[in-house]
């Protein structure tokens, strides 16, 4: 009667395809997820920027969302609410020229009225890109893939 098992052959060519396959769905996994936390972060922001415009409202008064692409950090001023943007990728701010601080940093403001200076806020990794945008009239805020 022959004994029951696997031979040592038999697991190593089982271990060498599972190697194999690790390799070849890594970078297409890791890619997926930073596709994933980029489109996180664009979210986030833009629910951010959206409590600031309801806050100006509400309070009947200037609210600005403060963005610093260097720190990667946002927090609206003079509020204890705000947050940090992803470590990968690139990161562009635009906005209305009074709101530059300076070259990597700037406000985009909101008005009592619902309106704003209007910009936004671009997630770039690799040919993925995630646009959060801020009307400049009805400062509405919307994601663009």
């Amino acid at each position: 009667m022959g004994a029951r098992g696997f031979t040592l052959i038999e697991i190593m060519v089982v271990m060498a395809i599972l190697a194999l396959m690790l390799v070849l769905i890594s970078p297409t996994f890791s890619t997926a997820v930073t596709g994933v936390s980029l489109k996180a972060a664009a979210r986030t922001l833009a629910g951010s920027l959206r409590h600031a415009r309801s806050r100006a409202i509400a309070l009947n008064e200037e609210v600005a969302l403060a963005i610093d692409v260097d720190t990667r950090r946002y927090a609206i001023v003079g509020a204890n609410t705000g947050g940090k943007l992803p470590g990968e990728g690139e990161i562009r701010l635009f906005t209305a020229q009074s709101e530059l601080i300076d070259a990597t940093s700037g406000t985009i403001r909101f008005f009592p009225d619902g309106g704003s200076t209007g910009g936004g806020v671009t997630f770039i990794d690799g040919e993925r890109r995630y646009r959060v945008l801020v009307d400049w009239l009805t400062g509405q805020t919307s994601i663009h893939e």
